[in-house]
C-alpha cells in the first residue's frame, strides 16, 4: 500500500511541477512531434530514469482527433529508421481528462494525458504507470 501512495504522491508532484492546466483541450496542440522517454514511475513504486534511449516516439494527431504513434530510431546522418508498426490513436476528452485510445491489430488500450506542453508530456496508463517524455532534440554531429 505504501508503494501505491508513493506513486500517487510522485504523480501529484510531477503534475504540480509541470503546471496543470484545467482545460485538457490545451494539451492536444502539444501532442504532435518527436518524444523521448525520460522517466517511468511504476505503480509498484519502482522508478526508472532514462539518460539515453535509442528509440523515440513520433506522434501525429490531425484536426479530426485521429492519428498515430510509431517508434523511430535516430541514425547518425540525422534521419530516422522507422518502425513499420503504427498504433492508431483516437483522442477523446471524457470527464475533463484527455484520453489517447490506441488500436493495433493485436490490442486496444487507453492512456490519459496528465499534462502536455511544448517541452514535456506526462501520461498515465491503466496500470497507473506514469511516463514522462521530453521533446526530442536531434543530436548534431559536426
Amino acid at each position: 500500500m505504501a508503494n501505491k501512495n508513493l506513486v500517487f504522491i510522485i504523480s501529484c508532484v510531477m503534475i504540480t511541477i509541470f503546471g496543470c492546466s484545467k482545460d485538457p483541450n490545451t494539451y492536444i496542440n502539444h501532442l504532435n512531434g518527436y518524444w523521448e522517454i525520460k522517466k517511468v514511475s511504476l505503480s509498484n513504486g519502482t522508478e526508472k530514469e532514462y539518460s539515453f534511449s535509442d528509440t523515440i516516439d513520433y506522434i501525429e494527431i490531425t484536426d479530426s482527433l485521429i492519428g498515430f504513434r510509431t517508434k523511430l530510431k535516430p541514425n547518425l546522418s540525422g534521419g530516422y529508421e522507422t518502425s513499420s508498426n503504427r498504433e492508431r490513436i483516437t483522442v477523446k476528452i471524457v470527464n475533463d481528462s484527455l484520453h489517447l485510445m490506441y488500436t493495433t491489430p493485436y490490442s486496444n488500450w487507453k492512456e490519459t494525458v496528465l499534462n502536455a506542453d511544448k517541452d514535456h508530456l506526462l501520461i498515465v496508463n491503466t496500470n497507473k504507470d506514469v511516463y514522462l517524455y521530453k521533446r526530442y532534440e536531434p543530436l548534431v554531429f559536426e
